[in-house]
Formats: C-alpha cells, structure tokens, sequence
C-alpha cells in the first residue's frame, strides 16, 4: 500500500514538473517573439553583422531574391565556402524580416546537355564567372566546373554576387577560400546596396591635358559606372569653378602636359570645398614608339602639380622602378624554320605590387601590374594630414633616376639579386584631413578683399589617393577587331591582375560610409586540419568517431539502470 502511494505520488511530481517545463517553454518562446537576438560565440565575431548592413537590410523596402548557384558535390574546401555562404543568407534573411530570400541550384540537374550549356552560357554572359576543381580521391581524379556565385534579383534589376574569388598563381586554394569567405559579408551587401541605389554620387574624369581616352579606361569606367554616375569634364577656360560643380569625386589619369595656374587652382578650390581626388600621375615620360625599335628614354614630365601635391603631403618622384617580381614581354628571340620564335622574358619595367598591409582598399587584394612606375614620398611638413602608404614594391627593387635609357635588351640579362637593393618602395598613397590650400599666403590683398571673390585657405575635411603609375588604369584593347580587354588583363601571359578591384576599391573608399570598410577589414582565422596527420590517423579517428558516442550512451543507460534498482530496491 505504501509503495502504491509512493509511486502515484513520484507520477504526480513527473507530471507537474512535465507541464511546469512545457509552460516555461511557451512563455519563453512567447516573450522571445517581441525580441530578437542572435549570440556569436566564435572568437573573430565571424557571424556578427556590422551595424550598417543591419541598417541596409532593415530598411529594404521589397524583397531580395537570390539564385545561389554554390550547389551539388565538392571537396570539403568548396563545401566550408558553401556553408558560410548559406549561414551569412540565414543572418540576412533573419535581420530582414524575411525580405532575402534563396534558393541553392545545382547548374544542368536534371537536364540535357543542350540545356545545361544554354544555361552556363546565360550566367556567363550576366556576369557570374565558372571555377574549374580538381577532385582527388585515393583512386582517381576529376575535373568539374562550378559556379559559385549567385544572381540577385529586386525590384525588376539584376546584379552578380561572385562569392568564390580566386587568387594568383601559387596561392594555395584553402587561402583564395579564407579570403573568400571572409569578403562574404562585405561581397553581399555591395550587391544588395548597387540595386537600392536610386540617388547615385558623380565621378568625373579630368579631360584636356592627353588624360586616357575613353577606350582606353573603358573596363575601368565600366566598373565605376555599377557604382556611380560616370562623366568626362574639361576645366573650361572662363568657367573652371563651374567645371567641376555636382561631382562628387574626379579622377585624373596619366596627363602629359603641364596645367595652367587657373586650372590648379581651380581643383585646389574643389579639395578645400571637401572634393575627393584619385590622382594616377606619371612622373617620368616613356616613348613607347621608340621602345619597340630596340630602346627608349625615360625623362622627367614636369606637370605643374608638383608643388600643391608637395603641400597636400607627397612628393613624387621622376625615379623608375625595376622589379625581379614583374611581368613579362613576349620577345622575339630568333627564328625557327623561317618562322618567329617568341618567349616571354621578364621586363623588370613592368612591377606586380602585392599588398601587404590589412587596409580596407587593398585587403586580400592579388598582384597588381605596374608599368614604368614610379615613387613616392611623405611629407612631415602637412603635419595634419593622415598619410597611409597602401603600396609597396618588392624586397628586389632597383631604382633607376631619369634621364633613364630603357632597353629591350635587358629582357636577355640574367637578373642578380644583389642589385635589386631599394626594396619596398612606397607607390600609392592615400591622404586623410583638413587640407591647406597651395595658395595660401600668396594671393593678393586686392583678390582676398574682394567681397565676389570665394577663396578657402584650410579646406573641409576630405581625402585623396596618389599613385605614382597612370598605367595602372589602362585596359588594353586589339585595334584590328576593337575588342576591348578587361583592365589588369595582360595579353603576353593571359592573366588578369587586381587592378580594377583595387581602383574600384580606391573610389569606393572615397565616396563610401565607413561602414563598408568595417566589413572589408573583418578576418576569418583559417583553421586548417593537418592533411599528414589526417592520412596516417585516419582509422584512429574514425573508431573513435563512430564507437565513441555509442559507449558513452551505453554507459550513462547503464548508470542509470543502476541508480533506478537501487532506488527502487530500497522503497521495497
């Protein structure tokens, strides 16, 4: 009789303690549906948002839909990038009150071939760019093509989220991933914002002084014009205040004749009024026409900008720079059955600058092609200014003053390292502040008086980027056909370099909120398993694995078989 009661009286306490979880449970989850919060426990804050994008997608006005094409069978590299990418998809969707929404594809399941390669050519043609991996197992190997990137649809408008970047040659694959994950959030949000835009800033591109033409940075106007509004000016004589009126940011590439005085005064005016510059100047004028006859000379190209970008805080320098980490010329070096033989030899002219420092603008950027660069130094002087060196040359660096004889002959010499001892020279410089004006303390009394006359001596606050090349901006094209070429893409080695990703990056942090560099500085540590290790513990880990968790639960069932007889045991 008592044990009856006993155990009626432990069901009654399992049944009250049941209903008082379930109850808690609702009550949680009904208090829990006012608020919203998500708890990152990993140590880099991997899946903690930056306060802008959690700005942009709680003020998303329709929704956003992506076709994520980051789907089917890879090696575990591609399959981490896949679920970072579906995870950073989950933090957006969630923080936009389900206005993103995705689906993953695999491209050509449950297709022809015929349809299969009607779509990859669709994709290809939006934009989005095919990853060829090798898959490796212990009994073979196979080549597949993948697409990891997606297309973002809003509001009847289209763009491309390439999720997966690969780096150069000899960069290992789990570091192009590292990098690519962490651009995820930064990559994503770039997307989403180029589709919101309604209002978009103006870059204008200085005209008159023999800048680039059109053709010429057509890749890179390309780019910007995802971004902004893209114009050409030139400083009209008798209206240069009015020249540059309504532009947000002005780029000037490789001129090679001297500006007149108004005209520097009257971009001087547009930087103090909290103008934004990206000067892409050559300092040393090259006869490309003379080189291909054999040589050329290398002479200073006196512009008339030298002494306001001197009091803006850098001074460049008429210096050529050789590098052992350059590109190459394809040369001909003899014939071979009446026919040329070409080889592509190393021109020291043309550097491949790799940043090396975690600024937003160049971060996990790749190489980037050079050619007849210059130098550039700082200036203690400009006290105020906040001067960032965002480039560097290689340790192997040779400086070579104009006048400078450039031959092709030296494509033939074997290179000596001991030569190349002006390493890391500075060669892009970016320029933070309140400027002074280059004119201060020099105009006259008369002009200053004049009540018509708007000057400013210490300008708003604002920012510019110098680089020492103008080449660094030029696409190449073929004249024959008028194909024009994407810009960093070099036709003697068929590789593509970073230089429209670093130029576009340049504007962006011009024009940009600083919210967009929070994502570009964020950092994934890339935790990567021992492969050595892996092979010779692999049965080890697997038992361990597989038995382990099955032990464990036999042995707390059998723990708690005993405590339940003993219980049991003694209440009879």
């Amino acid at each position: 009789m008592v044990t009856k009661k006993i155990t009626t009286s432990n069901k009654r306490k399992d049944v009250t303690s049941l209903a008082a979880v379930i109850v808690i449970i609702l009550l949680f989850n009904f208090v829990g549906s006012f608020y919203f919060e998500r708890f990152d426990l990993t140590t880099e804050k991997r899946y903690t948002l930056a306060e802008s994008t959690k700005n942009l997608l709680k003020n998303l006005d329709d929704e956003v839909y992506l076709k994520v094409y980051l789907n089917g069978d890879f090696d575990p590299s591609f399959t981490r990038l896949k679920n970072e990418a579906r995870e950073i998809l989950d933090e957006f969707r969630a923080y936009s009150k389900n206005q993103i929404q995705y689906e993953f594809i695999t491209p050509g399941e449950g297709v022809t071939p015929e349809e299969k390669n009607n779509l990859e050519k669709q994709l290809y043609e939006k934009g989005l760019m095919p990853e060829e991996i090798t898959m490796r197992s212990s009994d073979k190997t196979t080549q597949n093509r993948i697409w990891p990137g997606a297309i973002i649809s809003h509001k009847g408008k289209e763009t491309v989220w390439q999720i997966f970047n690969r780096q150069s040659t000899g960069v290992e694959m789990e570091t192009s991933i590292n990098n690519s994950v962490e651009e995820l959030e930064y990559s994503l949000t770039n997307s989403i914002r180029k589709l919101q835009r309604t209002k978009r800033p103006e870059v204008t591109f200085i005209q008159g002084h023999h800048e680039l033409d059109t053709i010429q940075q057509y890749s890179f106007m390309k780019a910007l014009s995802e971004y902004y509004d893209v114009n050409q000016t030139t400083i009209t004589p008798g209206r240069e205040l009015r020249s540059l009126k309504g532009s947000d940011a002005i780029i000037i590439s490789k001129p090679d004749s001297a500006f007149t005085d108004k005209e520097i005064y009257t971009i001087d005016q547009y930087i103090m009024n909290g103008g934004k510059v990206l000067w892409l100047i050559d300092p040393v004028y090259t006869n490309l026409d003379s080189l291909r006859t054999g040589f050329t000379l290398g002479l200073n190209r006196p512009l008339n900008i030298e002494e306001m970008l001197f009091k803006y805080g850098v001074r460049l320098n008429p210096i050529l720079i050789q590098d052992i980490q350059c590109s190459y010329l394809k040369i001909n070096t003899g014939f071979q059955k009446g026919q040329p033989k070409f080889e592509l030899l190393p021109w020291v002219y043309s550097p491949l600058v790799l940043p090396d420092i975690n600024h937003p603008i160049v971060k996990n950027l790749d190489l980037i092609k050079f050619d007849f660069l210059s130098t550039i130094d700082t200036i203690t002087s400009a006290r105020n200014i906040k001067k960032t060196i965002l480039l560097k040359t290689s340790k192997y660096t040779k400086t070579q003053p104009t006048p400078a004889r450039i031959s092709l002959a030296m494509t033939k010499m074997k290179l000596k390292e001991s030569q190349f001892i002006n390493s890391y020279q500075p060669v892009a410089c970016l320029l933070e502040g309140e400027f002074t004006s280059f004119v201060e303390n020099r105009l006259p009394s008369v002009l200053l008086n004049d009540t018509n006359f708007k000057h400013i001596d210490h300008g708003k606050n604002t920012k510019m980027i110098v680089v020492a090349d103008g080449d660094v901006a030029k696409n190449e094209y073929a004249r024959n056909t008028g194909q024009v070429y994407p810009l960093g893409y070099d036709r003697n080695t068929q590789q593509t370099f970073a230089n429209k990703t670093f130029l576009v990056n340049c504007v962006n942090y011009l024009l940009d909120d600083e919210g967009m560099l929070q994502l570009r500085s964020r950092e994934v540590k890339l935790r990567l398993l021992d492969k050595k290790k892996i092979k010779q513990q692999h049965s080890k880990w697997q038992f361990i694995n597989v038995a382990m968790p099955l032990l464990i639960v036999i042995a707390f069932a059998s723990i708690q078989f005993y405590i339940r007889k003993r219980k049991y045991a003694a209440a009879k």
